[in-house]
């Protein structure tokens, strides 16, 4: 039998802003972190009208001593331990669990740094992201940096679920971590063809053309504890679709698989009764994310969908982790949080514009490039 892993603190820092008091403020009113990206690049790269969503304090993500994205993730982590009164030797023995697609291997100067020669190549890991929170936050337990692309930061909590089941540590925190707005960067994602051409933020749009890019950094700490007041993380499953480096099959064949696994490793009689899907904004994600899900859950009621990045951008291997925050921050009070008003995808699934009560099991889902799928169950507190 699984132990009980209940979600203890939380953090989230993103183009909505620098708490979740904003994120909420902005969710509940309808607003969106998308900006014209030519605001935050200017003439350094020609982006068009291309919309993109970022953390306006620049002063969180610049230090000497630590890359930006390192710089970002330990001022998250912080903020989560607080958040979850974390402290002595919980702290000291936790698992520090990183997510991110680019890590700090930026490609060009961050605008306003001032680094230090002497961090020059553990500046250019991605694992200085989690050594970064283990050194300022004096933590002794096993680190780790996952990089599947946009999956990475919903593998970091699959990860650290696993080490939490196994009991490597009781105390487990995971970062999902995204600073992808510099000008080579963009231009990687454009020549791609993966960015959104047309500006239309609506992932269930017959003409949606590609995502818009974010930052994001948030934190969670995971505890094998049950605690009645806090969202439990019930499972974590994943996958390969062994097909493309860029795209996913057409029919969503390997996400299906992947929450099929879910379904039947869950307990009998368990009721989905949410879905936070990766919903990028690519037409081809559309289409066989849609697919996976009437395939796998066979939906006979309504399930009600709440894709996030419409609000905050794709925050790339960040986006996993913030979904999961915001998530966690609307359970604790037994809610889901709002959706824009989207383009309906096939019923029964819903996209309700209000909080709604959460109840039973909520799944969440991410997909990254290279043909990576992964689901996690998430459930409210019972208290």
């Amino acid at each position: 039998m699984n132990k009980t892993i209940s979600i203890t603190g939380i953090s989230a820092i993103s183009g909505l802003g620098t708490s979740f008091s904003a994120h909420t403020d902005a969710m509940a009113n309808g607003r969106t972190g998308l900006r014209p990206l030519s605001a935050l690049l200017g003439d350094r790269i020609d982006c068009g009208d291309l919309l993109a969503s970022w953390i306006d304090d620049r002063s969180i993500l610049n230090s000497r001593k630590w890359a930006p994205a390192s710089a970002l993730a330990v001022h998250c982590a912080k903020q989560a331990v607080v958040n979850a009164g974390l402290e002595g030797g919980d702290l000291k023995n936790a698992a520090v669990i990183a997510g991110s697609s680019r890590g700090n291997a930026w490609l060009s100067d961050w605008p306003g740094r001032r680094p230090f020669k002497l961090m020059a190549a553990s500046n250019s890991m991605h694992g200085e992201i989690a050594s970064a929170v283990t050194i300022e936050l004096g933590i002794t337990g096993p680190w780790q940096t996952i990089s599947s692309g946009c999956a990475a930061s919903l593998d970091a909590i699959g990860m650290a679920w696993m080490m939490l089941q196994t009991g490597v540590v009781k105390h487990a925190i995971v970062l999902g971590i995204e600073l992808p707005l510099v000008p080579e960067i963009v231009q990687d994602y454009i020549d791609t063809g993966v960015l959104s051409t047309n500006g239309i933020n609506d992932p269930y749009h017959p003409n949606t053309s590609g995502f818009f890019p974010g930052e994001a950094g948030c934190a969670l700490v995971l505890s094998s504890e049950d605690i009645p007041s806090a969202p439990k993380l019930d499972g974590y499953w994943c996958n390969s679709d062994a097909d493309s480096p860029i795209g996913m099959p057409a029919d969503g064949k390997g996400l299906r698989a992947c929450l099929e696994s879910a379904l039947a490793s869950l307990p009998s009689g368990t009721q989905i009764s949410a879905v936070c899907p990766h919903a990028s904004g690519t037409h081809l994600h559309s289409l066989a994310e849609e697919r996976a899900l009437l395939d796998a859950l066979k939906p006979s009621t309504p399930i009600s969908l709440h894709p996030l990045k419409p609000f905050t951008g794709h925050t790339v291997g960040a986006s996993g982790a913030l979904d999961t925050a915001i998530l966690a921050h609307y359970l604790r009070e037994q809610k889901l949080p709002p959706n824009l008003s989207l383009t309906p995808p096939p019923a029964p699934f819903i996209l309700p514009t209000e909080q709604t009560q959460a109840t039973d099991t909520i799944l969440k889902i991410a997909v990254g490039m290279g043909g990576h799928n992964s689901v996690i169950a998430l459930s409210p507190p019972k208290g």
